[in-house]
């Protein structure tokens, strides 16, 4: 909507060390991490072939060994290992492969009632870990498996999940010591203070993430992390290459950070960072770092002596000015879009003088007045004298689409209208007193104008008269009803065709509510010089952003997971890019398909001007759908549709374009842009049931038609029939426009 930067705030799962999501294949070691392979075709500890006996008696045969070689403290363990090989007789075994197998089922019961009693023994049962509950704070349907594997715990998919860090460091912490990857969320402060005090234990750790904005409330408003510091023993955590702790509450760099040894990647997006340390050249190793939406008005000198330093995001702050010791730095690559660079410091509001006193705007509210009731009440009369049965809604209706006056003087007004919308009128923006007339239209096709995927919000409002211009711009408000993770605009006609007009967010009065008792209203303001008909409107989020010969880099500002990636050279002439990302209900997709098992990610729609292929493939990063992780994901069942806005139709194109995954996210790479969508179904010709779907989850115009029966009026019909087959009978029917 407003940002389109090489911001980071998304987790980059490609990006090497940023946010590494590789899993291992059998038989690599740790530093050989390779893409996610599908666990269909990855042969798992828990659902890969059945071992032989033999191989399966020589691998506890080494398990032992290697115990009793670096547990040598632990007497009871020695005494079972040395039991063990006894049997086998020295280093080399002498016995059968399945005689060993058998001499070894006592000993592994042992360990198993040893680890039981020490906590920190690698030696775990199965059948503890099974039996883990994590209910709550996951799900009932979350297994251990899904969240955990040898070195990554991933606990920022559910909310308040970091609280289940506390409870697995509890019950399995031979299982965490291991860890190299660890997400959590920092909506839930109770988990978050738990999760913290276990992170100094886990030494191994390579990457953390912990985040906000992973979750949204009813009004559809990003859950803040509440993330204000950390622990100092986080220094502690000598292998931490990759730090993330965006979209959090910190007011000044955690020092413990300054200890980390090795730390390469550090994001601190969306922070409420005013400075920095002068000591932060102490982090040498520093190779990003990523301070984008924070409030920072200068930096350190130190920042110089960060040599590894490659990319520096200072994109949206408050900086008035670049150090030069950034110059010692030649590879270094900086993005320092909307900061007032070389502008002065903003001064002060001069306070008003204290003889002259402060002027306040009268204000007028109009309400459902005396003489509307009265002219309700007349028409209702005349309707009961009717012979025929005339519905009394529709007259009622037509009664509320009578326009209202006002007068307006030289002096200004803030006017207050029936529903929650208001009008503000500035002094001096009229030159003699006005009269001024408001009212509410109806929704018809002639006066409503959407977009694909738009959505109606809120009765057309016409101010008039519309020839007349003001001096001073007026600020129109119009009330709306939220909708989660969209964009709510303002837009106007003016007798020809519809514009959308730049649009502010906030509450009403307390006094001018939607409805009677009720909470102030949301209102969608706009600035205008002339009065014509005004609306308000839900779309999908719009960013854009120019692309040129030197590429670029577009993240979504409603999912910062979703970016494309477009390479040098991939066009010719600058380029104008858009990207809107349209959240699709996964209930409501299963509940039209049939398929309880079915997923999807966000549909994506992707627009440029001018509309002609690029040179080169660019990189599109979205997120797997809803339940599926690069773990567990079944490439068979991963199909990337494209889309067809005029057509209405949707194409398979998986088999046409690189697709492969990572943990939590799938790239693909295309020349040409128009919708995308990603489906995870084991239902055939997805492409006929993707375009079924897609009609049914459009947004429609529909009738409301009210029919009485004449022998007997108690007796009243309701039906909802689709705008577009509607036969009007002024006799029978009352219709009403929605969304």
């Amino acid at each position: 909507m407003e940002r389109s930067s090489e911001e980071g705030v998304g987790p980059d799962e490609e990006d090497g060390d940023q946010a590494v999501s590789w899993i291992m294949r059998p038989g690599r070691s740790e530093d050989e991490g390779v893409e996610v392979t599908p666990a269909s075709k990855t042969a798992s500890r828990g659902g890969g072939p059945e071992l032989s006996r033999d191989i399966l008696a020589l691998s506890l045969k080494e398990g032992f060994v290697y115990e009793d070689q670096e547990e040598s403290k632990r007497q009871t363990g020695e005494n079972i290992l040395r039991g063990v090989m006894s049997e086998g007789g020295g280093d080399a075994p002498t016995v059968s492969p399945s005689s060993l197998m058998d001499t070894c089922a006592s000993s592994i019961s042992s360990l198993s009632s040893y680890s039981s009693t020490h906590h920190h023994d690698n030696f775990s049962s199965s059948s503890s870990s099974c039996s883990l509950s994590l209910t709550p704070p996951l799900p009932p349907s979350v297994e251990l498996s899904a969240v955990l594997t040898d070195t990554r715990l991933t606990l920022d998919v559910y909310q308040g999940g970091a609280a289940a860090l506390p409870l697995l460091w509890g019950s399995i912490p031979g299982q965490l010591m291991g860890l190299q990857y660890l997400r959590l969320g920092s909506e839930n402060k109770p988990g978050l203070d738990g999760a913290l005090e276990v992170l100094p234990h886990l030494t191994e750790l390579h990457s953390v993430a912990i985040r906000g904005h992973c979750f949204y409330d009813s009004q559809g408003d990003p859950l803040p992390g509440l993330l204000t510091t950390l622990p100092t023993s986080v220094s502690c955590l000598s292998l931490l290459v990759h730090m993330d702790l965006s979209f959090n509450q910190l007011s000044c760099l955690p020092p413990c950070l300054l200890s980390l040894p090795v730390l390469s990647s550090l994001l601190l997006c969306h922070n409420r960072l005013s400075a920095l340390p002068p000591d932060i050249g102490q982090l040498s190793t520093l190779t990003y770092l990523s301070l984008l939406g924070n409030q920072l008005v200068s930096l350190p000198p130190s920042l110089g002596s960060l040599l590894s330093l490659r990319e520096l995001v200072i994109y949206s702050n408050d900086l008035r000015l670049i150090p030069q010791c950034l110059n010692k730095l030649p590879q270094l690559k900086i993005d320092v879009r909307d900061n007032p660079l070389g502008q002065p410091p903003t001064p002060p509001p001069i306070p008003p003088p204290p003889d002259q006193a402060e002027t306040n705007i009268p204000e007028l509210h109009l309400g459902f007045n005396q003489h509307r009731y009265n002219v309700a009440l007349s028409v209702e009369m005349f309707a009961k004298s009717l012979t025929y049965k005339v519905s009394l809604i529709r007259l009622r209706l037509k009664i509320l689409l009578l326009p209202l006056s006002f007068c307006v003087s030289p002096a200004g007004c803030h006017v207050f209208l029936p529903g929650g919308a208001e009008l503000l009128f500035p002094p001096g923006c009229l030159v003699t007193t006005t009269r001024l007339e408001w009212v509410e239209r109806r929704p018809e096709k002639k006066l409503v104008w959407l977009e694909e995927h738009d959505i109606l919000l809120s009765r057309p409002l016409e101010l008039r008269p519309h020839g007349i211009t003001f001096l001073m711009p007026v600020e129109v408000c119009v009330p709306y009803h939220r909708k989660k993770r969209r964009e709510v605009v303002v837009r106007r006609f003016d007798g020809q065709s519809w514009g959308t007009l730049s649009t502010v967010l906030r509450r009403g009065s307390e006094c001018n509510s939607s409805h009677p008792g009720g909470r102030p209203a949301r209102l969608a303001c706009c600035s205008v010089s002339q009065f014509s008909w005004f609306m308000a409107v839900s779309r999908p989020v719009k960013d854009s952003c120019s692309v040129t010969p030197a590429g670029a880099l577009l993240v979504s500002s409603s999912d910062p997971g979703i970016k494309l990636h477009f390479p040098p050279d991939s066009t010719v002439e600058t380029r104008a890019i858009t990207l809107q990302v349209l959240q699709v209900s996964v209930s409501e997709v299963q509940a039209l398909c049939g398929d309880p098992q079915v997923s999807v990610s966000p549909l994506l729609c992707l627009s440029q001007t001018p509309s002609i292929h690029f040179l080169q493939p660019v990189k599109v990063q979205v997120p797997l759908p809803s339940g599926v992780t690069g773990h567990t994901v079944d490439m068979s069942c991963l199909h990337l549709l494209h889309g067809d806005p005029a057509a209405q139709t949707w194409t398979d194109i998986t088999s046409q374009v690189s697709l492969h995954v990572t943990h939590l996210y799938a790239i693909f790479y295309i020349t040409h842009f128009s919708w995308y969508w990603l489906w995870y179904t084991t239902q055939r010709c997805v492409s006929g049931v993707v375009r079924k779907v897609y009609q049914k989850l459009k947004q429609f115009k529909v009738q409301f038609f009210v029919l009485q029966r004449k022998t007997d009026p108690s007796q009243v019909l309701l039906q909802c029939l689709p705008a577009n087959k509607v036969c009007y009978s002024p006799l029978l029917c009352s219709n009403i426009t929605v969304y």
